[in-house]
This record gives C-alpha cells, structure tokens and sequence, in this order.
C-alpha cells in the first residue's frame, strides 16, 4: 500500500504536466508551455539599476525632461543595458526611445507623464496607422528591436491625452470623416520588431491614442495590467486597449480593460491589396485570459484593419459593460479570413455577444479582378454565463461566409430570443 502510494505521489506532477501539455488551439495544435507560465519578470535580472534622479532628472512635475530622461536611457545602453527606474514623483516627457539591453521600472507611486503637445514626438518613418507602415508621430515610449524589453513596477504611465481627445472631437465635429491621421495625437506604448516582451503590473492609462501597440512581435506577456482611458465626460477615441499588429504567440493575463474603443484587437493591415503589401502580414497563436473588462466596445476584437488571424482565444474573463463580447469587422474593401477562435467562460454583462457585419469606415475598394471572398470559419462560442442585450447581431454579406460556427453549453439571457443557428453555412 505504501509503495502503490508513493508510486502515485511520484506520478502526480508527470500527471500535471502531461494536463498542460494538452492543451490545444483551436485548430487541434498543441498549444506551446510558454503560454502557462504568468510568473513574473525578476528585476534583478534586468541589470544595473540607473535612478534617473541619480542622473540629472529633476523631482518636479511641470519640467519638461525629455533629453534628460533619454540620456540615462542612452547611458545605460552605451554601458549594456539596465533598468531605468522611475522613482517617486511625476515626471513630465515627450518621447522616450528604448535601446537594446534597456528595461523601463516605476515605482508604484512613481508617474512617467506624457507631454499634451504632439511637437514633443517626433515623426518616424516606420509608425502603423489606419493598417498602414507610414510616417507618423512617435509613441511616448518606443521600443524598435529590443529583446527582452521589460515594462514593470506598480506605478504609472500617464499618456495625459486630456487637450488630444478635446481637439479629435473639435476636428470630427467640424468633418465628420476626420480620421486618426487626421487628429495627430502618440500612441503610448509601441513596441515593434521585439521578442521575449513583459509588461507587467503597471497602469497604463489616459492615453491621447492607441494604448499598446505590437507590431511584428513574438512572445509578449502582459500581467496584471490596469489599461484605463475615460468612456464618459470628454471620451478618449480609439484608446484600444492592446493592438495586435502582425504578431504570434500573445498573452494577455489578469489585466484590467477599460477604454473608450475596443479593448483587444487584432490587426493587419487593411485595403483592397493589402494581402500583397509586405508591411501587412497575419496574427497567429494569442491567448486572452482572466481578465476584468470595465466599459469596452468589444473585449475581442477582429479587424477592422486585419487580413488573416488564427488560433485565438479569450477565455476566463468578466465583463460589466462591454458593448460586444466578440466582433468580426469584415471590410468589403479588404480580403479577410479568420479562423480557429474559441470564446470560452465568459460571465457579466455585454450588450450583444457575438457581432459580424460589414465595417465600411474609410471604405475604398479598388478594382480587383482576383478579390479573395472573405470568410470567418471554426468560430466557437462555448461556456458563457451571461446576460445580454443581444446574443447575435450577424449581418449577411455577398461579401463574405460564416462556417463551422459552434454554440455550446452557453446560458445567455437576453430579452429578444436573437440565437438563429441560420445565419451560418
């Protein structure tokens, strides 16, 4: 009986491993063990510490220190790499440029504070904007091709986008169809051409554009962040949460969401040609999990400017008022194919849960004889327990098909009765 027992007690981690190890994507592939580990960063690993007090910074929340900051960013990479720390205080900055070897650490009553002027980001010729590589204004932090790159501490990057948000508004009520080139405004956090990326407990929040932006990245992990932009009063537009671009192997764990747009979204790159265009490419084994959704448009988001996503999964989550919990955009004007995303135990609230319908905003379709018919396939939806304004807003297209779409064990209370199992081949 001992030795039956010690024989089981040996085999209980092997067993555990081997529970992990099945895991699989959508598509039947094992879902890779990297995905389980939500551990976080050791600071200690990140190299010296530079205090940017210790290097000329100064303590005083109305000075802008954009070249002083920098400098200990450029120091530390001369020496290495390093941690830049960000002590207690807030500290006023346009845009910061990460280098290879360099880390970013705020204390948790330390504030890295955004200047409310776009002169203070400089144009790069490498930006993504309305699914374009073109010229645009630089993120308040920039990482290009830094391995490793590390965001963490308990502080706060404060993208202060209070004068942006009020002049998109001032512009798109003067033209309606002012986009966000149009409305010059950063990002706050773009990182692109990066792998082995951690963000980490840090709060993100007020930014004047996009949040986070990913572009051409590969094993990310964000844990335990508060992504926050006001939905009431002066909104902040297009606040995504985390944008991602052209990327593969993604995790978003036990993060905080609350944006005035979408909070995860894929994209890609949109446009008539844009499966052609070598700056566009496909999103590809991303997992969102145990995450708390505030006031969101959509907590998982596909398009409006994506080309081809495979393999993702939200699952785990709460949501109190997102606006959609699933939302296929299918531009017309773009050839889209998603395929193998799975929703799973999901609970809270949502106005509609699963919305697919054509997205025409900035709409121009070309002439194209050989135009892929878009399509969405191995769509399932399982395990919710939720209620709902809608269940199903699905539009039907010429445009597009929706296949293998698949409903199970969902308890969804909604006042309409909108399932209808027809709107799909």
């Amino acid at each position: 009986m001992k030795k039956t027992l010690f024989l089981l007690l040996l085999l209980l981690p092997l067993s555990l491993q081997a529970r992990k190890a099945k895991q699989l994507w959508p598509d039947g592939t094992p879902i890779d063990v990297w995905f389980n580990d939500t551990s976080r960063v050791d600071t200690a690993k990140l190299g010296p510490q530079y205090v940017i007090t210790n290097y000329g910074v100064k303590t005083d929340s109305t000075l802008m220190q954009t070249a002083a900051i920098q400098h200990v960013i450029d120091l530390a990479a001369s020496r290495g790499g390093g941690l830049i720390v960000v002590p207690r205080g807030t500290f006023l900055s346009g845009a910061l440029f990460f280098k290879p070897g360099t880390s970013l650490y705020i204390t948790e009553n330390g504030v890295l504070k955004g200047s409310d002027r776009v002169e203070d980001f400089p144009i790069i010729p490498t930006a993504r904007v309305e699914g374009q590589t073109c010229k645009y204004f630089s993120a308040f932090i920039n990482a290009d091709g830094v391995d490793g790159f590390t965001i963490c501490g308990r502080g706060t990057i404060n993208g202060n986008g209070y004068h942006y948000w009020k002049e998109f508004w001032l512009r798109r009520a003067w033209n309606p169809k002012c986009t966000n080139k149009d409305a010059q405004r950063p990002k706050l956090v773009y990182i692109q051409h990066s792998k082995n990326v951690t963000v980490q407990d840090v709060k993100l929040i007020n930014s004047p554009f996009w949040t986070n932006y990913l572009y051409r990245c590969h094993h990310v992990r964000y844990l335990g962040c508060t992504i926050y932009a006001p939905t009431e009063g002066v909104k902040a537009p297009s606040s995504d949460a985390i944008d991602i671009d052209n990327c593969h192997d993604v995790l978003v764990n036990g993060c905080y969401m609350n944006v005035n747009d979408d909070a995860v979204v894929l994209k890609g790159g949109k446009g008539t040609w844009a499966d052609k265009d070598s700056t566009n490419g496909p999103n590809s084994n991303v997992i969102i999990q145990n995450c708390h959704y505030g006031r969101v448009m959509g907590c998982l988001t596909l398009g409006s400017e994506s080309i081809y996503d495979r393999n993702i999964i939200l699952r785990n989550c709460h949501t109190d008022a997102a606006n959609r919990v699933l939302w296929l955009k299918m531009r017309p004007d773009t050839p889209q194919h998603y395929e193998f995303v799975t929703v799973e135990n999901i609970t809270g609230y949502a106005d509609k849960v699963l919305v697919v319908r054509p997205w025409t905003q900035f709409y121009k379709l070309e002439d194209r004889t050989d135009m892929p018919l878009s399509q969405c396939n191995n769509i399932t939806i399982k395990g919710l327990r939720m209620k709902a304004g809608r269940y199903l807003d699905v539009g039907r297209s010429d445009k597009y098909r929706l296949t293998q779409f698949t409903f199970a064990d969902n308890q969804v209370e909604e006042p309409n009765n909108t399932f209808d199992a027809t709107l799909f081949e």
